[in-house]
């Protein structure tokens, strides 16, 4: 876990409604914590048009891959279990994709899920789906999918995706009042195993005879939910849609947390998530490093906003990028809530801005900020409006390097 995310943890106060969350000095490094998400909401997509009414609009390829088989097909494997309410086939992994306007500009960001038919559900024996007949296609089965959307522009968002739907068969709802949205990350939970599985789940239930004590934690709930990896990256761990009035499994009183921890772990690696965090309407999702998180597609066919990405993307040129920052002192000691979103970042050597800070959290944050300067050995850089606020910004250890590359073989040459 990063170092400021613990000192964090031992700071945070619990929230309200009575839950203790994980806030009194832990003996070890916790390693992994988990936190309802508040600040997400979940919206569904249901109706036979459904899955193609998203892969219309949406950067991500959604009629291919994993996420299109999930509803299953004739010739998908069959997969049978010992244990009750897992699906017969395999979990679909979640996608991560983006609702862009005409001129290419971020607007939404959403986290998708297939939830399985219920013709693959098996039933309480374990050995039969509950349907009593074995799992072929789902080609009348109406299509569902669940989305992970950010909770302060749900009724926007709901709005948007309406005017677009025309004459689609597809229902559109906020489902927030019967779901949540849940996180498991820390230092011990990524892995790099083939399964979309929490590793631990994988232990827990499967065997000739069920433990029914560990049910629950191998699925999840009777609609077979359970944790699956974040579609971004491996490190940002698992992430996952439960019942609203039930504690997602293998979520231990000691280690829920507050969602700032969450947060916190994303800025110091330099992930934006949201309409806050990524600017509405304004920001250029190349710029935010969406496509190195797995958002977008330049396979696909057309979709709203495509002709800018395209034409950015085969350029091959981004001089400006989101990156992490640190904010110090002239003694290099951080400097806790110094800094508000919106500050200018300058070069105190040449006094030109290169960039905003966007988001700010403890002596952390995130800005769009170009390389060239931003990167450059020596570079000294400050809040513009406040002297005694030094910048640090970093490259995180998940950018690809060819992003950098022109910048590293400058830096060789110079």
């Amino acid at each position: 876990m990063p170092p400021l995310a613990r000192r964090l943890l031992l700071r945070l106060r619990p929230l309200g409604g009575g839950r203790a969350l994980h806030t009194s000095p832990p003996a070890a490094d916790p390693g992994v914590l988990a936190c309802r998400l508040s600040s997400r909401a979940v919206v569904r997509f249901g109706g036979p048009e459904a899955l193609r009414f998203l892969h219309s609009l949406l950067t991500n390829d959604l009629l291919s891959g994993a996420f299109a088989a999930a509803g299953g097909s004739a010739a998908s494997p069959q997969r049978y279990a010992p244990t009750p309410n897992a699906p017969a086939r395999g979990p679909a992994p979640p996608a991560y994709a983006a609702l862009l306007t005409p001129q290419g500009r971020f607007l939404y960001d959403l986290f998708l899920y297939r939830p399985p038919p219920r013709s693959q559900m098996l039933d309480r024996t374990g050995s039969a789906p509950e349907t009593g007949e074995r799992p072929a296609g789902e080609e009348g089965e109406p299509q569902e999918v669940l989305a992970d959307v950010d909770a302060a522009e749900v009724d926007e968002l709901l709005a948007c995706f309406k005017r677009y739907r025309l004459r689609s068969k597809v229902e559109i709802d906020n489902v927030s009042e019967n779901f949540a949205c849940w996180q498991r990350f820390g230092r011990n939970v990524a892995h790099t195993e083939p399964s979309t599985q929490e590793p631990e789940a994988q232990s827990i239930g499967w065997g000739q005879g069920v433990d029914h004590a560990g049910e629950s934690a191998a699925q999840g709930n009777g609609h077979g939910w359970q944790w699956l990896k974040d579609p971004r990256l491996d490190y940002l761990g698992y992430r996952g849609i439960f019942p609203a009035d039930t504690i997602p499994p293998l979520v231990e009183s000691d280690k829920e947390a507050d969602e700032r921890h969450y947060q916190l772990w994303r800025i110091e690696n330099g992930i934006a998530e949201g309409s806050t965090e990524i600017p509405k309407g304004e920001a250029i999702p190349l710029e935010y490093n969406l496509a190195g998180l797995n958002a977008i597609s330049f396979e696909k066919g057309c979709y709203i906003g495509q002709e800018l990405i395209a034409r950015t993307h085969h350029r091959g040129v981004i001089r400006k990028r989101l990156m992490p920052m640190k904010f110090v002192d002239e003694k290099g000691q951080e400097l806790e809530q110094a800094v508000a979103p919106g500050s200018e970042v300058v070069d105190e050597t040449s006094g030109k801005k290169i960039g905003t800070v966007n988001t700010a959290l403890g002596s952390r944050g995130m800005g769009l900020l170009r390389l060239e300067e931003a990167l450059k050995q020596g570079s000294s850089l400050r809040i513009s409006d406040n002297r005694v606020v030094r910048v640090q910004a970093f490259k995180p250890d998940w950018w690809p390097a060819e992003w950098t590359q022109m910048l590293d073989q400058q830096s060789a040459v110079a």
